[in-house]
């Protein structure tokens, strides 16, 4: 898996999470510091599905066995 940092931060409401990944392939995840305990750590999972499917690469992703991430 590639190399990622969680930041939590206030964000507006709509907003749970963002994933940005910089021109070396880190990704700074940013998570919502007003939502609950329990809707961070459901933003969190959601963010690093889009790593692990590699949706910020423009690859084909049909070789991935995405069902079981």
């Amino acid at each position: 898996m590639n190399d990622y940092c969680i930041r939590y931060i206030p964000l507006p409401y709509t907003i749970k999470g963002v994933t940005v990944k910089d021109e070396t392939d880190f990704f700074n995840i940013y998570i919502n510091s007003k939502l609950s305990i329990s809707e961070q750590q459901d933003a969190i999972k959601h963010e690093l599905t889009h790593i692990c499917r590699c949706d910020f690469y423009d690859i084909d992703k049909s070789i991935y066995d995405i069902e079981n991430i």
